[in-house]
């Protein structure tokens, strides 16, 4: 969706509800389906898909009690030293109540990403990879990576570069606030096409390229915000949301994320590690590894690999 932050605003007042599409209670996040005016023709509803997330308290509002952030308290019941409370604060500019994420107009592909579904665990084999995971990967859509490739060309988010080498970009993942540094969340965009996903990372040449993001990345986060080498997290998700390389960079202390899944998330020190126990030359463990990981009952992959796991469950 395109235009200034007026326009959006109005376009979000706007937005005309159809469905609730998921609610996650422990990520505090809502999403939901509808439709809003084209800005070229407003009489022509286009899909929408919203995602509302609570923002993070900043350890300010603690200080500030006393000096009348609470609007208002409700008590809800007590038990010896201890009492709850409903609580409202008043409006500030800078602690917004909640992020809301948009995105118009919305494909098929958007609406399962983000409805709530099932999740089926399948083993990924290297003969599943190459006849079933492999096809998808390539047939994949580039218009939905082209948000990727403006910031590589530069003609998105230059100005949040915060660090640039050959092979990646680190920037703030849109996911972050930019203001609490317990929620720091980043992520480095690997700068050639060589890479799709995890299985195609060889020895030779991707290992010192992932020394240097890892060194990199501990540099930024030192220098910019004083966290040290322990202070962040650093994986690869298996499977991705989109297949263009990136590593996500999040601090230790974000806990509770969709991403940090297992079977999904893969600590880049871990595929430092076995990618160094690889031969100089020859396939890599990580194209001979098989996978183990949840899909989601509106995944693109998900129809195949399940009957395709099914045969083998039935000759089992």
């Amino acid at each position: 969706m395109t235009g200034d932050i007026a326009s959006i605003q109005v376009n979000l007042k706007e937005f005309v509800f159809d469905r609730v599409l998921d609610e996650n209670a422990l990520a505090h996040t809502l999403a939901v389906l509808g439709t809003l005016p084209s800005p070229s023709a407003p009489s022509v509803p286009l899909r929408a898909v919203l995602r509302f997330e609570r923002t993070s308290l900043s350890s300010t509002v603690a200080a500030q009690l006393s000096s009348g952030i609470l609007e208002s308290t409700k008590k809800i019941g007590s038990t010896d030293i201890y009492s709850w409370f409903f609580a409202w604060l008043h409006k500030r500019d800078d602690s917004p109540d909640v992020k809301i994420y948009v995105i118009c107009p919305a494909t098929d592909v958007h609406v399962r990403k983000y409805t709530k579904q099932d999740v089926l665990m399948v083993h990924e084999t290297p003969a599943l990879y190459q006849s079933i995971v492999k096809s998808y990967i390539l047939a994949f859509d580039p218009a939905r990576t082209q948000w990727v490739q403006d910031i590589l060309v530069g003609t998105a988010e230059a100005s949040n570069i915060l660090n640039a080498s050959s092979d990646f970009l680190i920037l703030p993942d849109m996911k972050w606030d930019t203001t609490n540094v317990s929620d720091l969340y980043l992520l480095a965009i690997y700068t050639h096409s060589d890479v799709h996903c995890m299985r195609d990372l060889r020895k030779k040449p991707h290992l010192e390229m992932l020394k240097n993001l890892r060194r990199d990345a501990w540099r930024v986060v030192q220098n910019k915000w004083g966290i040290g080498r322990g202070g962040v997290r650093m994986y690869i998700h298996y499977q991705p949301s989109y297949y263009h390389f990136h590593v996500h960079i999040v601090h230790t202390g974000h806990v509770g994320l969709h991403g940090m899944t297992v079977g999904q998330a893969h600590l880049l020190d871990d595929v430092i590690a076995l990618l160094e126990l690889d031969p100089d030359d020859g396939s890599s463990v990580l194209g001979r590894m098989t996978f183990t990981y949840g899909l989601g009952t509106e995944h693109g992959l998900y129809k195949a690999m399940a009957a395709a796991l099914a045969e083998v469950h039935d000759t089992d």
